[in-house]
């Protein structure tokens, strides 16, 4: 029998609706999964390296992510919230946040293979060839990692966020005799880079150079251009003494091992990768705004002197030798400490790096 034509178009209009639905559950199975990422650092965006992790290495993930569309992130950032700037390998530990920017300098005893570079100073200025360095040492020597492991994190990679190191003061040092009696500000290891020269190295961090040589607690410190004329520290330190000491890998990307362990395979490895970018992108990126540093240092007032090559020299040979008694530390630990020394020496010469003391050939038998 001939059905009517009412009935054929109410079939129709059933069977359009069933394949509309069918289309409609076939793209909700195939949506990104969103995965959930807390970003935690206790500085703030003003840092170069936070304003490249969000400029940079959040878009790069979420990029490589978007190229098979499985998963996306919804990235929570607490930067300078939610931990300080000591805070964030302690705060990782607990959950506080599920990746982070770990300053290494400041935990000395706790991750001491990434301190490689502060024990051998007046060596570098690449900041991206001593990251590479490391990362590379990093996935030979297992104890690199081990140490981030203890604390409940997976490394990542780390990061050199400076050319070089320099002395800012409110008066002006042009010698090394000039610092005998200051009292001078840096990080951590770095601090026995100022021994031999009757100069007090107090412990600090960038956040509190401003405050502390405005109201007379430091006479100076240690850092890096870019820092001091993103922070306006030029205001209270406007003497910079321009000694080259070297550059450093004081910046480890770490993840929450727990919160590592619940993301895809594909996302951990969008992470890593992305990682080794953002890696590359601030050792070139601590170059190309160094020029433009100086420059604007100068331009709000600020003085440069430039250390005579033989009063360099004289720091570099005068100094503590710190490289001997970090690889005893290191040694003493069952790290290997001396392997790791010749490594490094020996990749900085092979790049033909500014070398002013051969540290790792001072270390005896």
């Amino acid at each position: 029998m001939i059905k009517s034509k009412t009935f054929l178009k109410k079939l129709g209009a059933v069977s359009a609706g069933a394949i509309v639905a069918t289309m409609a559950h076939a793209g909700a199975a195939n949506a990104a999964e969103t995965i959930k990422v807390a970003a935690i650092d206790g500085y703030s965006p003003k840092s170069l390296w936070v304003k490249e992790f969000i400029n940079y290495y959040i878009p790069e993930i979420d990029k490589r992510l978007a190229a098979t569309g499985n998963y996306e992130i919804e990235w929570n950032q607490a930067w300078g919230q939610i931990v300080k700037v000591r805070g964030v390998l302690g705060g990782l530990d607990k959950g506080l946040g599920d990746i982070g920017v770990v300053t290494t300098v400041f935990h000395a005893d706790k991750v001491p293979l990434q301190l490689v570079a502060y024990a051998t100073p007046f060596v570098s200025n690449d900041p991206g060839l001593v990251a590479k360095t490391v990362d590379g040492l990093a996935n030979k020597h297992p104890q690199f990692k081990a140490a981030f492991t203890k604390f409940n994190q997976v490394y990542l990679t780390n990061l050199a966020v400076l050319d070089t190191y320099q002395i800012f003061s409110k008066d002006p040092i042009t010698k090394l005799s000039d610092m005998k009696g200051l009292k001078l500000g840096s990080a951590g290891l770095n601090l026995r880079w100022l021994d031999g020269f009757g100069a007090a190295g107090v412990a600090g961090s960038l956040v509190t150079y401003h405050n502390k040589v405005g109201t007379g607690v430091l006479d100076g410190f240690m850092l890096w251009p870019e820092a001091v004329v993103g922070r306006k520290i030029y205001e209270v330190a406007p003497y910079m003494l321009k000694a080259d000491l070297g550059t450093a890998n004081s910046k480890v990307i770490s993840v929450n091992a727990d919160s590592w362990k619940s993301y895809p395979e594909e996302v951990r490895v969008a992470m890593q990768e992305a990682a080794y970018g953002y890696r590359d992108k601030m050792g070139a990126d601590a170059l190309s705004v160094a020029a433009a540093s100086y420059k604007a240092f100068a331009e709000k007032g600020g003085k440069i002197t430039v250390l005579g090559q033989d009063q360099r020299q004289k720091w570099a040979d005068d100094m503590p030798n710190v490289a001997a008694d970090w690889v005893a530390a290191r040694e003493k630990e069952g790290a290997p400490g001396r392997v790791v020394m010749e490594s490094y020496m020996n990749t900085m010469r092979a790049a033909k790096q500014p070398i002013l003391r051969q540290w790792d050939k001072e270390l005896g038998s």
